[in-house]
């Protein structure tokens, strides 16, 4: 069973939508288990008192080395720890399927203008962050992560083959999708996609896909083209990829002969 145990100061906030739908029937039938832990608990002040003024002075309060660390001992050091922090590591689909290989993750959501780095050093939390953006704590932030990597755990999704063609999987945003009616406001579904034809579909949601990264995230597709081993000629096997229903001509021998008209690379227009 992956278990997923969460410090927080507002314990009443979970599972909330983790407990719905793929990942409330995981939870439900034992696949994986939630732990929520009050930070506040173990504060022995009468106040329970979590935060303190920032040393050298500043705006907000700082979570108080000596409660969180407490809170962490008691959960015990048998799974990456992780503090949700908009200055970690951006999170990513490779960590998250690395993190399922764990016996679970503890998660700690920050709160105030931040942790006692202290704790962040002696405990060895590993910082991770969902984006460029900051929020109001890290409860959010938990959730998020917690869905990622339960969606990726055996027997969660109906069909396994559901997971390998999503957003990130290989690297490349996921193609567009479409379903009845077959014309909606004038707009039909594309012919290829009722053509029954598998392999021209396969083609075409592979160039959507690839058209989609270089659109929206080049720098997706920069890493992807740059991880692609070399061909002889130089060139990225991207580069040498042609449209679907395309044929490209091998290169003439005839000095004396035009060229041959190439297609724009694969989902280009």
């Amino acid at each position: 069973m992956w278990r997923a145990s969460v410090l927080t100061i507002l314990p009443d906030v979970f599972p909330g939508p983790l407990g719905a739908s793929l990942a409330g029937k995981a939870l439900a039938t034992g696949i994986w288990s939630l732990d929520v832990v009050d930070i506040r608990s173990f504060a022995t002040d009468r106040h329970r008192t979590v935060d303190d003024t920032p040393a050298g002075g500043g705006p907000g309060m700082v979570m108080k080395a000596d409660v969180l660390g407490r809170a962490l001992d008691a959960t015990g050091a048998d799974r990456p720890r992780l503090l949700l922090s908009p200055r970690g590591k951006p999170l990513t689909q490779a960590r998250v399927e690395a993190l399922t290989k764990d016996a679970g993750v503890v998660l700690v959501c920050g709160r105030f203008e931040g942790v006692d780095e202290r704790v962040i050093s002696a405990r060895g939390l590993e910082e991770v962050s969902l984006g460029d953006y900051v929020l109001s704590g890290g409860e959010i932030a938990a959730m998020a992560l917690i869905d990622a990597c339960i969606r990726t755990l055996p027997g969660v999704m109906g069909t396994a083959a559901s997971g390998e063609e999503e957003s990130f999987s290989r690297g490349l945003l996921e193609y567009p999708h479409y379903t009845r009616p077959q014309v909606w406001e004038g707009r039909a579904i594309p012919e290829v996609l009722l053509s029954g034809d598998h392999g021209r579909i396969a083609a075409w949601r592979h160039a959507e896909a690839e058209r989609l990264t270089r659109e929206r995230r080049p720098d997706l597709w920069a890493r992807r083209g740059s991880n692609q081993p070399l061909l002889p000629d130089g060139q990225r096997p991207q580069a040498r990829q042609a449209l679907p229903d395309a044929k490209i001509d091998a290169p003439s021998t005839d000095p004396q002969a035009k060229p041959a008209v190439r297609p724009h690379p694969t989902g280009e227009r």
